[in-house]
């Protein structure tokens, strides 16, 4: 058992951040005040890998001293378009990119060159893989997340990927039990519902998450979904008990650290309130509770579970049980950080390209196969938007549209996200003098805008290219002329792949890993 005092176990159930690249007085004195002994970063923490290796050593020796243990230092480093780490790293694809090009093995090695680079860095725990099976195409928050909307494959390609990050010393987890790939809410905004009996469940959404534990994960991460059939009192799975406690730990044998999706979302803040829901989720039987935007916030949160475990309301011996397996964790995998030098290696940026090459996958392809660029080609697409707050924020330094044009010749339109009439018109007139019009498209099927682009340009008469810069489903009734590619992020890195396509210096073999219709 334990031997630190109230305060500091409450502590150590507490996960909570910061906005910028360095501590906020405000996290420091959470720290000092309430001992909250664990972090989550986002992307703006991280200017660089040394800024954030120096960030993480601060932070690891602030949280010793206040609290006498280490920090759990987390971060969403799942690939693809939900990655933290800056451009001097290797950010790997995402789920559904491993997914549709190498399989288990680039999954492993994903892994595996992930947690390389988090130990380089000093992060020790990270909240991946997702384990989500995809089976709604209209899912605003999941998509191109999940590897598969098949639940063998997902639980074949997650336990590689935690498998490599395993190998490489850090800490992972399986999220968002019991399944985030149903709803067409997303949690970030609104309250989901999944209205699925047990046995439907355990034939679709709990199939991942089963080979997951028993394959040794050490964590699970909770969704902020109801499931009246399991959960018949009106709370989201992570507040429920019969879901954390009876159904993960007592039926499915789950032994490790259960952790909460953050408690800021809507899903909570809005219908349940985030102090309330951190205290219910504790009583639900999640050991770590994530407070992540506001160190205030935390700190009311701390406070109300100190006041319930002294009214007697919060059972003591259910934290100091909670609190002994983070301490056991924390042990385990308090590892010396590798060199900086381990992180980017010119080794690991060759995978992420190979892997990335590998995932461009041909969804439709007419009778002539992909037409030629020709010497006057119209590239049409908006930026890249958040449709999540999973997401990163907004980068307006580069587009589809405009680079392509500036690496393959030809013109650019940069759209809005749901272009409008006069941008569909625009369009169109520009179409009459392309050789070949190429249509970048970011989660289209979701955008009526996008939607009337695509048949609109489909029909000008033009040879045509429709590439998904994320979900796939965008490409669900391609046109029978167009030629239609799904490269399932909307990076840099994943343009570079897209261009040596559309020059003809790579074919893609990628092969689709969800079914369109």
């Amino acid at each position: 058992m334990s031997l630190l005092d109230d305060r500091r176990k409450i502590g150590q159930r507490i996960v909570a951040g910061f906005p910028g690249p360095a501590m906020s007085p405000e996290f420091v004195e959470l720290v000092r005040r309430h001992k909250v002994a664990n972090v989550i970063l986002f992307r703006a923490n991280v200017e660089d890998r040394a800024q954030l290796r120096r960030l993480c050593g601060e932070i690891q020796e602030l949280v010793r001293r206040e609290t006498g243990a280490p920090a759990f230092i987390t971060i969403d480093q799942e690939g693809g378009m939900v990655t933290r780490l800056s451009p001097d790293c290797a950010n790997v694809p995402g789920a559904m990119a491993l997914s549709a090009g190498g399989g288990e093995e680039d999954a492993l090695r994903a892994g595996r060159v992930t947690g390389r680079q988090l130990r380089a860095l000093g992060v020790t725990f990270d909240l991946a893989p997702d384990m989500d099976v995809n089976s709604n195409p209209a899912n605003p928050v999941i998509g191109v997340r999940s590897y598969s909307d098949d639940p063998a494959r997902v639980a074949r390609m997650g336990t590689a990927m935690m498998r490599g990050l395993l190998e490489e010393g850090v800490l992972c987890c399986a999220k968002h039990f019991p399944g985030h790939g149903d709803p067409d809410v997303d949690s970030h905004l609104g309250l989901p519902k999944v209205d699925k009996s047990l046995e439907e469940l355990e034939r679709t959404e709990l199939v991942p998450f089963t080979a997951a534990i028993r394959a040794g994960i050490p964590g699970v991460m909770s969704s902020h979904i109801l499931f009246p059939q399991l959960e018949p009192e009106g709370k989201p799975a992570t507040m429920s008990r019969r879901i954390m406690t009876d159904l993960l730990r007592r039926k499915l044998g789950f032994e490790g650290l259960v952790v909460s999706d953050c408690m800021q979302m809507q899903a909570i803040q809005k219908f349940y309130g985030t102090v309330n829901g951190v205290v219910q989720a504790v009583k639900a039987g999640v050991d770590l509770v994530f407070v992540s935007h506001d160190a205030a916030l935390a700190g009311q949160a701390a406070e109300a579970l100190l006041e319930e475990l002294n009214a007697g309301k919060l059972d003591r011996a259910e934290l100091d049980a909670s609190v002994d397996r983070i301490l056991a964790y924390k042990e385990r995998y308090a590892l010396e950080p590798l060199p900086l030098e381990e992180c980017g290696t010119p080794e690991q940026m060759a995978f992420v390209r190979e892997a990335l090459d590998r995932s461009m996958t041909v969804v439709h392809s007419p009778a002539g196969g992909m037409p030629a660029l020709g010497a006057a080609p119209l590239f049409v697409g908006c930026r890249a938007f958040r449709p999540t707050e999973a997401s990163n924020s907004e980068d307006a330094s580069f587009s589809f549209a405009e680079t392509l044009a500036a690496r393959l010749g030809g013109r650019a339109l940069v759209t809005t996200p749901d272009p409008d009439e006069g941008e569909i018109g625009q369009a169109r007139e520009l179409a009459k003098e392309a050789s070949c019009v190429v249509l970048g498209s970011y989660n289209g099927h979701l955008k009526p805008g996008q939607r009337a682009m695509a048949r609109a340009l489909a029909g000008c008469g033009r040879p045509m290219i429709q590439v998904a810069l994320r979900n796939p489903y965008d490409l669900a009734d391609t046109p029978e002329q167009v030629w239609a590619l799904a490269a399932y992020e909307y990076t840099p890195q994943s343009l570079d792949a897209v261009c040596r396509v559309l020059a003809g210096r790579l074919r893609p073999a990628g092969v689709l890993p969800v079914k369109l219709k």
